[in-house]
């Protein structure tokens, strides 16, 4: 049998691209809406996903304030500015875009995503980031089988799995829970939320011999529709684990500077 390929598709969008958003945008802080557009853009400040750009004409109850301060963001020169929304005042939560930057950003601003209590496409709302339209997430079944190792011990061992492909990710494999061996993890309080996948009910570790791998391994007890496939399964790092697809090892990757992303 041929071996599973660590090859993945790579994000293909450029720093500095701009695109429309054909959804409905909505901002929220305190229960006000912010802003509400139907004309907001995608920005590409970095290559992994973009972030939304509002015109200014379509902030409904929020305000502007220039705190006079300019910094060169991942698509041009952007101008720092306060928002208040009512009484509350939310430092540093805008960037309004200055010269330089791509024609279609001027007289919009892109938000601190932290600086707004909720953002909304459409009617559903959207956590982390906004959803690269160039992305996709598929979760197929696969007869694949599936062992798991750390220092030569065996944390799971399925005869099958779910593999998801995310675009410019490698391949996780989610195992059901009954082929996993819990009495060797520890369950840790990390949390960790994903616009395409949803947020994450629990972490687990593992202390081996040589010291403790921290938060290894995942579960999603409730994920996105798009990914309802792993609800209640759990997956591995590939990169911090000794993985076997069909009984031969999966080769290393090394594509995320030390960072886990699940």
């Amino acid at each position: 049998m041929a071996v599973e390929s660590v090859l993945h598709p790579s994000l293909i969008v450029p720093v500095g691209h701009v695109e429309p958003v054909p959804r409905r945008i909505r901002g929220l802080i305190g229960g006000r809406v912010v802003f509400d557009s139907r004309r907001a853009l995608y920005v590409w400040e970095w290559q992994a996903y973009p972030e939304y750009s509002i015109p200014v004409e379509d902030l409904v109850d929020g305000v502007l304030h220039d705190d006079k301060h300019t910094e060169q963001l991942g698509a041009g020169p952007a101008h720092r500015h306060t928002l208040r929304v009512g009484a509350e005042a939310r430092a540093g939560a805008a960037w309004v875009w200055g010269e330089g930057a791509p024609g279609p950003l001027h007289d919009t601003v892109r938000f601190e995503w932290d600086a707004l209590d909720a953002w909304f496409e459409e009617d559903e709302p959207v956590f982390v980031h906004p959803r690269s339209p160039y992305s996709r997430v598929d979760a197929l079944r696969s007869s694949s089988t599936v062992r798991v190792e750390v220092e030569g011990v065996v944390l799971a061992e399925a005869p099958d799995c779910v593999k998801l492909f995310e675009t410019g990710l490698p391949t996780r494999y989610y195992l059901d829970r009954t082929h996993i061996d819990w009495t060797r993890l520890r369950q840790s309080d990390t949390v960790t939320r994903c616009p395409y996948k949803g947020t994450t009910s629990a972490y687990w570790s593992f202390d081996g011999a040589s010291g403790p791998h921290a938060d290894i391994a995942w579960t999603y007890d409730f994920p996105t529709i798009q990914a309802s496939r792993i609800a209640g399964m759990t997956a591995f790092y590939n990169e911090h684990v000794d993985l076997y697809v069909d009984g031969t090892p999966l080769p290393g990757f090394s594509g995320t500077d030390g960072q886990n992303i699940e």
